[in-house]
């Protein structure tokens, strides 16, 4: 398994900036175990789905993370990642659950501290921010550089916490968009909107998972009233989804944690859903890295409350869901590698080859595809 396996083309003009209007009217591409293609959209999953079935969505919502300030006189730009008292550790695939290692998922976070004002995060040009440097968001809003780890990211102590950091956090910050997509510094305030699921409940992410983008109000009512049900789960998803995987073997790339809860409830419909004989279908690679992370070899799910690692590449068996609905992903990225898995390399790269020639839209604002396991 080489990295160059997973590459393809793909022509800049077709990575979207700007979501579809309305959200369900985005096409979709229905990827078969039998490896035919059918072209439809978004709105006709009500038709496509069976009664009975259950839509796993993730519940996280993103926070406007994106933050600019001043050290002095220079200008920095901080991408914030999580409180610190989640504090998670970036750990080689090998060890985290490529091949479908229970050690993927770790129960409880390593606590560091119990500040509510302590953040990791990013910061563009870090090298030349150092342990007590001040930076300055707002004339009320500020933090101190704590420290420097090892993997290059930057602690900060803010001066607010709790409700009156959130309070800042949206006055001043902005939404964390993916590298690929272009906005002014201040950002773009209709991203407040289109970036946010219409599952977005609790707080934590600093980006979307995007599959959920697609789906309106009106659609949820109509899969409802075709008998098809709605579960969610949560993972906060991180900005190591963004990191590129530069290690010519994929297997030794690290994937940073992610912070994840499944409950009792939702593991309660799973199992009454499969018992059945309803289908599982995860809403997004985020809900389909959480349901594995917490499936037994059974494919049983269990309730859980922690940190996932898990890397899906192709040798892993896809257990707990029967179909995902994801969007169309970077090339090399982990996340082709996850569809790779599920539906095989060769299915998955014919499948974007076809995208590409019809012209869907790609990436976090773009088209999806609803893909069927081989079997």
């Amino acid at each position: 398994m080489r990295l160059a396996d997973f590459d393809f083309d793909l022509p800049r003009g077709l990575i979207a900036d700007r979501p579809a209007e309305p959200r369900d009217a985005a096409r979709l591409l229905v990827v078969s175990a039998a490896a035919d293609f059918a072209d439809r959209r978004i709105g006709d999953l009500p038709d496509l789905l069976r009664p009975g079935d259950l839509l796993v969505g993730n519940d996280t919502k993103v926070i406007p993370a994106r933050l600019v300030g001043q050290r002095g006189a220079a200008t920095v730009e901080i991408t914030l990642a999580h409180q610190t008292n989640k504090t998670f550790s970036p750990i080689p695939a090998a060890q985290a659950g490529g091949q479908g290692d229970s050690s993927s998922f770790a129960l409880g976070s390593r606590l560091r501290g119990n500040d509510d004002n302590i953040w990791t995060s990013y910061a563009k040009g870090a090298r030349r921010l150092h342990p007590g440097d001040r930076i300055v968001f707002a004339e009320d809003f500020a933090a101190d550089v704590v420290e420097k780890d090892a993997e290059g990211a930057v602690i900060l102590r803010f001066d607010l916490e709790g409700a009156a950091f959130f309070a800042a956090l949206a006055r001043h910050g902005a939404m964390p968009l993916p590298p690929y997509i272009k906005r002014l510094r201040g950002g773009d305030p209709a991203d407040r909107e289109h970036y946010q699921t219409v599952f977005a409940r609790e707080p934590g992410a600093v980006a979307a998972p995007t599959a959920g983008l697609h789906f309106t109000p009106a659609l949820l009512e109509r899969l409802s009233a075709r008998g098809i049900e709605l579960a969610t789960l949560t993972l906060h998803v991180g900005p190591g989804t963004f990191l590129p995987v530069k290690s010519d073997d994929p297997r030794e790339h690290k994937m940073h944690g992610e912070w994840g809860v499944i409950s009792a409830e939702t593991t309660e419909r799973i199992r009454a859903v499969k018992a059945r004989g309803g289908r599982i279908i995860a809403i997004g690679t985020t809900s389909l890295r959480l349901l594995e992370s917490a499936a037994a070899e059974t494919g049983e799910v269990g309730a859980l409350a922690g940190e996932t690692r898990l890397f899906i590449l192709p040798g892993y068996r896809i257990k707990a869901a029967d179909l995902l609905l994801t969007n169309f992903h970077l090339p090399r990225s982990t996340l082709f590698m996850l569809v790779a898995a599920l539906a095989g390399l060769d299915r998955m790269k014919a499948a974007y080859a076809h995208a590409i020639a019809a012209r869907y839209r790609f990436f976090s604002y773009g088209d999806a595809c609803l893909i069927e396991p081989r079997r």
